[in-house]
């Protein structure tokens, strides 16, 4: 400064106090790729973009179609079309109903089942905050055909190429820390392997991120036979970057949608003299179901779907049972969504380091299976492919619990625990960003004291908050950065500062074993 000072005067010269210090990275950052109602904002569109958003309100207004206008008929975000198929004998798959001593498969249209929306719901409705959305294109046209009773859902509108373009876009974002797709399981079991495998490979490359996958199968696993889903998929998922992958089974009967989203116009395609054959058969007519289907036939009536179709519900208890089983069947999510935001809440409460497991999902009423301790065992520990899933399982007296924490490479030491995968991210990433700040400073020993004291303030703060093991701070980590111990003289010469940081993880108690013993009674 003296060399500027040209005048009497007083001058100052202000000096920085203390060192730059590590910002913790956010560890709950989920990017989901799918199809949304729509992707349009004040005139821009958001397909095929990666965008963030921060709240449900702000996915509604880029990603959801616009309110209605008042007194009209509210627009649907997700409209999934059913239809009932007579069956011969009663249906061993899938859901069915008994009406007038006939059995009926309830079935959707393949080309209408999309799984985005109600998963961007139930992560929000379990703690979701920021979130990335890549929308790879809106809803494709029905089919107007129902599947056989217990086939897999195949939507030939969910293509892999898109949900591999959503994906490729997220090399451009290092904030997201989950890859999610839960449209994912309808694509074929082929396609499904290959999107797998390029999203461990992504999450590989990228270091900053893991990916939850859902199973497919496991939306209506067969009691005995559920195995070869779980077979399947772990085939398919590969070999490379387990340690960046955790899966999830089975789906979860959710509460997400209701009463008012479903109606006539969901059934046979809105056909309703197909309904009407059911709901009004000649043998046995109903009057009041009559009188209503004539309204719903004549638009001029005055009356709106909503009125109808309680109308509909109130005259008819075959109408009403039918609405009642489709709403079931729509309402079996992938929990892919829901995880996101139990992760989500878990990191906020407690931290990244605390396994997602022994909790809780909220909105989530009942699952399509109900895994014992023994079958449990069998996706928790795989000795053929090592690749652990974890169960969603239902207890007696205290609910449906998330019950296990492990990554699929469930057979490594280093990496089976998600929440020690998840803490060396979170590590890794926050000194990473926090070194920057020392690029191109002088490689001497001022320097390597202040990274090393820069690194070792931010692990004591999280030794202090029990993210690390250790009576003190020194058991939790150790810091090396010097000459003659993380460097040679050559490395200081072709511009390289070597750090070494060594972290003692907490690990999970997923196994707490009570020994029990007999003692002889003694005198007193």
């Amino acid at each position: 400064m003296e060399s500027n000072i040209k005048s009497p005067g007083v001058y100052i010269d202000g000096l920085n106090a203390f060192p730059n210090s590590v910002v913790p990275v956010a560890t709950a950052v989920p990017a989901f790729i799918g199809y949304t109602p729509t992707a349009l904002y004040k005139g821009k569109s958001y397909t095929n973009v990666a965008q963030k958003i921060t709240s449900f309100a702000e996915f509604q207004a880029i990603y959801c179609f616009p309110d209605s206008a008042p007194l009209s008929s509210p627009v649907k975000q997700y409209a999934p079309e059913y239809y009932l198929v007579k069956e011969n004998i009663q249906p061993q798959k899938g859901n069915y109903i008994l009406m007038d001593n006939a059995y009926y498969s309830i079935v959707p249209d393949p080309n209408t089942i999309y799984y985005l929306y109600n998963s961007i719901r139930l992560f929000y409705e379990n703690g979701g905050g920021d979130a990335y959305i890549v929308s790879v294109g809106g809803y494709g046209a029905p089919s107007k055909k129902p599947i056989n009773a217990g086939n897999q859902i195949v939507n030939p509108n969910v293509q892999l190429t898109d949900l591999q373009n959503g994906l490729t876009l997220l090399l451009n974002e290092q904030e997201p820390t989950m890859y999610i797709c839960p449209e994912a399981t309808l694509l074929s079991v082929e396609n499904n392997g290959t999107l797998m495998q390029g999203m461990l490979k992504q999450c590989t490359e990228m270091q900053t991120t893991i990916a939850i996958f859902d199973i497919i199968g496991s939306r209506n696993p067969d009691s005995i036979l559920y195995t070869n889903d779980i077979e399947t998929f772990r085939n398919n998922t590969g070999s490379l970057g387990l340690n960046y992958g955790t899966a999830y089974f089975p789906f979860i009967g959710t509460t997400i949608m209701q009463n008012q989203d479903i109606d006539y116009t969901n059934l046979f395609g809105g056909d309703t003299k197909q309904l009407q054959a059911i709901l009004n058969p000649a043998d046995n007519p109903n009057p009041s179901v009559t009188s209503i289907m004539t309204n719903i036939n004549n638009p001029s009536s005055g009356l709106s779907l909503i009125q109808n179709n309680n109308a509909l519900i109130n005259a008819s208890e075959t109408y009403a049972l039918i609405i009642k089983h489709i709403l079931f069947d729509v309402n079996v999510l992938p929990p892919s969504g829901a995880m996101a935001g139990v992760i989500t809440t878990i990191d906020n409460q407690e931290g990244v380091w605390q396994a997602p497991a022994n909790t809780s999902i909220v909105s989530v009423s009942s699952l399509p299976i109900n895994l014992s301790e023994t079958q449990q065992g069998n996706l928790n520990i795989d000795a053929v492919s090592g690749k652990s899933i974890n169960a969603i399982r239902s207890f007696n007296g205290i609910g449906i619990l998330v019950w296990g924490a492990r990554t699929l490479d469930g057979n490594s030491l280093d990496w089976k625990y998600l929440s020690v995968r998840r803490t060396m991210t979170f590590l890794e990433q926050s000194c990473k960003l926090a070194a920057n700040a020392y690029l191109f400073e002088p490689n001497v020993k001022n320097t390597w004291e202040a990274v090393k004291a820069m690194i070792s303030s931010f692990l004591t703060s999280i030794w202090k908050q029990g993210g690390l093991q250790g009576a003190s701070a020194s058991d939790a980590f150790s810091v090396a950065c010097g000459l003659g111990t993380t460097m040679t003289s050559d490395d200081i010469l072709n511009g390289f500062m070597n750090v070494t940081v060594k972290v003692a993880i907490i690990r999970p108690a997923e196994f707490i074993v009570l020994t029990f013993q007999q003692e002889m009674t003694t005198s007193s």
